[in-house]
C-alpha cells in the first residue's frame, strides 16, 4: 500500500479480530493507520496487541458494540451465526451507513463454487455451493454486496501461515497421511490475503472488482503438503491411509472438507490486478512459516 492510500484511510474497524483479521490489522498499524477490532470474548492480553483498539462485539450476548467515527475503512471476517446469518449486518449496517467509508472487504470462501470436480474455477464460475457452511456464506456474501456499502469481497480457500500449518500434529504423531485419487485442496497464506486486501484499496475504486479470488498456484492432494512439512522438520511421515478406509472414523464436519474438489484461479488478482504472490506455493509458505514459527520460539 502506498503511503497516500494510508493517508486517505487512516481509521481501520476489523469485524473480527481473529486470526486474519489480526494479521490485516497489525499490518495497517504499522504504516501508521488507528485500528480497531471486534472480539467476542474480552481484550487479549498479547505484548504485539500494543496501539489495537478493541470492541466487544457478540450478538447473541446482546454486545453490540459503539462505532468509531469518521471510519474509511473496514474489514469484515466475521462466519455466519448459527441460523446462518450474518450479524455485522443485523446489528451494525445502519452505523456502517453513516460512515465515510471508501472500502469494506468481506471475507467469503471458495467453498461458494460447490464441487467442480477438480476442474478450475474463477469469478465468473457459478455459485453452487453444497455444504451449508458455504450456501450461509454465500447468501451472507450477496446480502453484502447489496448493502449499498462499497464492498468488495474476497473468496478464500484453506488459511494458512504460522502456528496454522501440519508442523505440530507432526511432531504429535497426529497428523494422517491420506489420499483420494483426484482430490486436490487450494490454500492461501494469511500474508497474502492481507497482501491482496492492501493491494485492493490502493486502487482507485472504480478498478477494484467487486468478487476476488484469492488463492495461491498449486492446488494439490493433502498428502504432498503433509509430505514437505515432514522434509522440513526431518520426521518420517505418519503410515499412508486410503480415504476410503478413514471415512467412517471423520467427524461429519472434517468429511465435508472432502466432499468439494475444485481449482481456484487466481488469474484475476495476479495477472488482471498485477498482486504478486509472496508465497506462490505452499513450499515457499510453509517454510517462511517455520521460520516464523522458530523466530518466536526463540524470543519467547
Amino acid at each position: 500500500m502506498t503511503d497516500q492510500a494510508v493517508k486517505s484511510a487512516p481509521r481501520l474497524l476489523v469485524i473480527g479480530g481473529g486470526y486474519s483479521g489480526q494479521r490485516f490489522a497489525r499490518a495497517l498499524l504499522d504504516q501508521g493507520a488507528t485500528v480497531w477490532l471486534t472480539r467476542r470474548n474480552g481484550i487479549p492480553e498479547t505484548p504485539d496487541g500494543e496501539g489495537l483498539h478493541w470492541l466487544s462485539f457478540d450478538a447473541s450476548q446482546g454486545l453490540i458494540p459503539a462505532l468509531p467515527e469518521q471510519l474509511s475503512h473496514v474489514l469484515v471476517t466475521i462466519p455466519p451465526n448459527g441460523e446462518g446469518r450474518d450479524d455485522a449486518l443485523e446489528h451494525l449496517l445502519g452505523d456502517l451507513r453513516r460512515q465515510p467509508l471508501d472500502w469494506l472487504g468481506y471475507l467469503s470462501t471458495t467453498g461458494v463454487y460447490g464441487n467442480s470436480g477438480g476442474d478450475w474455477v474463477d469469478e465468473g464460475s457459478p455459485t453452487t455451493a453444497t455444504l451449508p457452511r458455504s450456501q450461509a456464506r454465500l447468501r451472507c456474501e450477496q446480502a453484502w454486496l447489496n448493502s449499498g456499502l462499497p464492498v468488495q469481497s474476497f473468496r478464500l480457500p484453506a488459511i494458512y501461515g504460522p502456528g496454522r500449518c501440519p508442523f505440530e500434529q507432526l511432531r504429535q504423531g497426529s497428523a494422517r497421511l491420506t489420499h483420494k485419487p483426484g482430490q486436490v485442496f487450494c490454500r492461501i497464506h494469511v500474508d497474502d490475503i492481507v497482501g491482496a486486501l492492501m493491494h485492493c484499496i490502493a486502487l482507485p475504486p472504480n478498478a477494484r472488482p467487486t468478487v476476488v479470488n484469492v488463492s495461491d498456484d498449486a492446488p494439490c492432494p493433502s498428502s504432498e503438503t503433509l509430505g514437505f512439512a515432514a522434509h522440513l522438520l526431518n520426521l518420517k511421515l505418519p503410515a499412508y491411509r486410503r480415504f476410503a478406509d478413514i471415512a467412517p472414523e471423520l467427524s461429519p464436519m472434517a468429511l465435508s472438507f472432502w466432499e468439494d474438489n475444485r481449482r481456484v484461479s487466481n488469474r484475476l488478482l495476479c495477472q488482471g490486478l498485477g498482486y504478486p504472490l509472496r508465497y506462490p506455493s505452499y513450499r515457499e509458505g510453509f517454510t517462511a512459516s517455520l521460520r516464523e514459527e522458530q523466530s518466536r520460539s526463540n524470543v519467547a
